[in-house]
């Protein structure tokens, strides 16, 4: 198992190099830490077909200065190998931008990259995600995630968040 997870990470960050190449020569505004965006997996949502997945999310991001927002979508492997069961995840992202004001929902987007993850019981993953919404924010392009359930997962990977206005 020690193996095959070596050659997942090698893989996440092979595929990772040239998306963090090309985020580096886009266009940037002063960007400034301003919080961090919190995930968690919908229990019983997901649907895994070996070389696609898919599983809802609910996220909060909550502002340096303690602001709250909530977002609702779904994340997953879009083309890779997902053999994982009864899995759990809770993911963390620095959110970077120029800046926030509560109620725009400037995190709303598309999101693409790439991850990997291992788990039996417990277990342990990293993605690199690159996108957004045109509101000039950024997700700081490595995730973690902590895992609960069996398996391994990797290959190009998404996240899609939209409004949750209902929760705030």
């Amino acid at each position: 198992m020690k193996m095959i997870f070596k050659m997942m990470m090698f893989t996440v960050l092979a595929m990772a190099l040239p998306l963090l190449a090309s985020a580096e020569s886009m266009e940037t505004t002063k960007g400034t830490k301003l919080g961090k965006l919190e995930c968690q997996t919908v229990p019983g949502s997901g649907t895994n077909l070996l070389i696609h997945s898919t599983v809802d999310v609910t996220c909060t991001f909550t502002s340096t200065a303690g602001e709250r927002e909530h977002y609702k979508g779904e994340t997953g492997v879009g083309l890779g190998v997902d053999l994982t069961f009864d899995k759990d995840s809770n993911f963390v992202f620095a959110v970077m931008a120029a800046d926030f004001k509560k109620g725009e929902y400037k995190f709303a987007g598309k999101y693409f990259g790439a991850g990997a993850d291992v788990t039996i019981g417990r277990g342990i993953g990293a993605g690199v995600l690159i996108g957004g919404s045109k509101k000039s924010v950024s997700l700081e392009p490595l995730g973690l995630s902590a895992t609960k359930g069996a398996g391994v997962s990797g290959g190009l990977t998404y996240l899609y968040l939209e409004p949750d206005k209902a929760a705030d």
